[in-house]
């Protein structure tokens, strides 16, 4: 089948870059030299993007000694929650993270709600402190 072959051969000539960057045409460009600006990503890699960026997510969270102790609701707060800000931000929601350890949800959700985080994100922080209170989605 030709398309191995010219895989093989785009690779070579594209390179492989992992980062956002400008081609030499000046558009916004990624992976194998994939022109972003006018292709986009169809649903499908969005999707792959999404799950890959979560599983990510769940690595960093399974170390966090609270994790054993939640929920699935709860666990979907916190996975958000390291979607959004990073597992370095995340985990510097100390009074969160100890309140968690001890199942006070209701102080959990009240430090999320005390933080920038909550601020910045607005309606998205008040929905995940609700469910982090109710433990319910």
């Amino acid at each position: 089948m030709y398309i191995q072959p010219a895989a093989e051969l785009i690779k070579k000539h594209e390179g492989l870059r992992l980062k956002p960057y400008k081609c030499t045409a000046g558009k916004l460009t990624i992976g194998y030299g994939r022109n972003l600006e006018d292709n986009g990503i169809s649903a499908y890699e969005a999707e792959q993007m999404l799950f890959n960026d979560i599983q990510k997510c769940y690595t960093d969270l399974v170390k966090l000694s609270c994790w054993n102790k939640l929920d699935e609701a709860r666990k979907a707060v916190l996975l958000d929650m390291c979607y959004n800000i990073g597992i370095a931000r995340l985990k510097t929601f100390k009074k969160m993270l100890a309140a968690l350890e001890v199942g006070a949800y209701n102080r959990a959700a009240k430090e999320m709600e005390n933080s920038v985080w909550h601020k910045q994100v607005k309606a998205r922080a008040i929905e995940l402190e609700e469910i982090m209170k109710k433990g319910a989605l």
